[in-house]
């Protein structure tokens, strides 16, 4: 009785923020990550064709367009009836034909500077479409493959260990010495942390506050980053008579 009502007094006097945070910590696993953030990125990616002239896509938009849709649509389908591989298949299909999409657009947009196909008004719409849609299929590939991607994270009480270092996971849990944030909280990464970080890739060519640990990790921001130095700095140079 006694060493009950010490440890029930000891919870009390336990501050609430860390009453849950051992909870989650010790005897739970948070809540699976929703994919609808992903899921509308995607679905945007999807319908980028449509802002780009024929010259520039992989095919006719009326395939490619739908192709990526029912590739999407059947991924959402397949994970809300918890089939991991189905689900894996439709994902990694899809992020395969946006990939080779983006990059057929982005050479037949350089091979096309030459000959002058386009007006530069166009010419900087078409490199916009293709920085942002760069900006989504990175991060979906981040998401993706990072630490056996989001249902093997699910499956975790806190993210710990992966191919990038977030903050959450180097930083201590106030006034938990040895113990990191996302361990006391149980942060694991979602879509938008992976598309901040493709974000941030995009724009300032290398990583800001996330540290990338992994050779497949280096080598995927190193192509997103030369991606986007065409778009953005060879093709807007380009636009306005520059080059």
């Amino acid at each position: 009785m006694t060493q009950r009502s010490s440890q029930r007094n000891a919870n009390l006097r336990m501050p609430p923020n860390l009453l849950s945070r051992s909870a989650v910590t010790d005897n739970t696993i948070p809540e699976p990550e929703p994919r609808w953030p992903a899921a509308l990125a995607l679905f945007a990616a999807a319908a980028m064709p449509f802002l780009l002239p024929r010259t520039l896509t992989l095919a006719p938009t009326w395939v490619l367009v739908p192709a990526n849709v029912i590739l999407l649509t059947g991924a959402i389908l397949a994970h809300r009836h918890k089939r991991i591989k189905l689900t894996d298949f439709f994902s990694y299909t899809n992020l395969g034909l946006l990939t080779v999409s983006l990059l057929w657009s982005l050479l037949m947009l350089v091979l096309g500077l030459p000959r002058h196909e386009q007006v530069a008004p166009k010419l900087l719409e078409s490199a916009a479409v293709l920085w942002g849609t760069n900006v989504i299929v990175g991060a979906a590939w981040y998401w993706r493959l990072d630490a056996g991607g989001p249902h093997a994270r699910d499956g975790r009480k806190a993210h710990m260990e992966g191919a990038f270092l977030f903050p959450q996971m180097s930083v201590d849990a106030p006034g938990r010495s040895g113990v990191s944030l996302a361990e006391a909280e149980g942060w694991r990464p979602g879509f938008v942390d992976y598309f901040a970080l493709s974000f941030y890739t995009s724009t300032a060519f290398s990583p800001t506050d996330v540290q990338v640990l992994t050779g497949w990790g280096k080598l995927l921001m190193m192509v997103q980053a030369l991606i986007s130095f065409g778009t953005v700095i060879l093709l807007t140079a380009r636009a306005v008579n520059i080059l």
